[in-house]
């Protein structure tokens, strides 16, 4: 199974990130976790565009890589009890092409807060549902991660473990 992996998160010390390298690095063959699009170079979603068929080659190149991989990871930060902004205007993209519809999708949060992004994954499994994602049962809330991540990378052995758990959903998700 490919999987691809979208980060909510611009910041270069992300939390998320630091997640997503090491779900890549976690890996094992013969499945592949890639990392996606930068989601900061997506223009802002307008439905004018879309339905002219002009679409901005980021909004292409993300609407492909969606719809060729077996299933999706998203990391998501949480602002203002949701999702980030980034990640909204990535998913209005895909609404239009479908690329998310019955594709498993799993969820992962990391947040220096102690409930670990649990308001965004609510938010996200709300969309995701309405757009049609077949959603991983319990998704990985990551909470006080700014102790479990070092130099880039998740370090916490517990919580490594979780998330290859949470791989593990996924690909048996993919298959079932």
């Amino acid at each position: 199974m490919d999987v691809l992996a979208l980060c909510g998160s611009l910041r270069k010390r992300s939390l998320n990130g630091a997640v997503l390298r090491t779900a890549v690095e976690r890996c094992v063959p013969p499945h592949e976790v890639r990392v996606g699009p930068d989601l900061g170079r997506l223009p802002f979603f307008r439905q004018d565009v879309e339905e002219s068929g002009a679409l901005p080659p980021e909004v292409v190149e993300l609407r492909e890589r969606a719809g060729a991989a077996g299933g999706v990871l998203i990391a998501t930060p949480e602002y203002a009890n949701g999702t980030s902004g980034v990640l909204k205007n990535a998913l209005e993209w895909l609404v239009g092409g479908g690329q998310l519809y019955e594709k498993p999708v799993a969820l992962v949060s990391a947040s220096p807060s102690a409930l670990g992004g649990d308001r965004a994954q609510a938010w996200l499994r709300e969309t995701l549902t309405m757009m049609g994602a077949r959603l991983v049962p319990d998704g990985l809330l990551i909470p006080q991660a700014t102790v479990k991540v070092e130099d880039g990378r998740l370090v916490d052995g517990v919580t490594v473990k979780e998330l290859d758990g949470l791989l593990a959903r996924l690909y048996e998700y993919e298959a079932g």
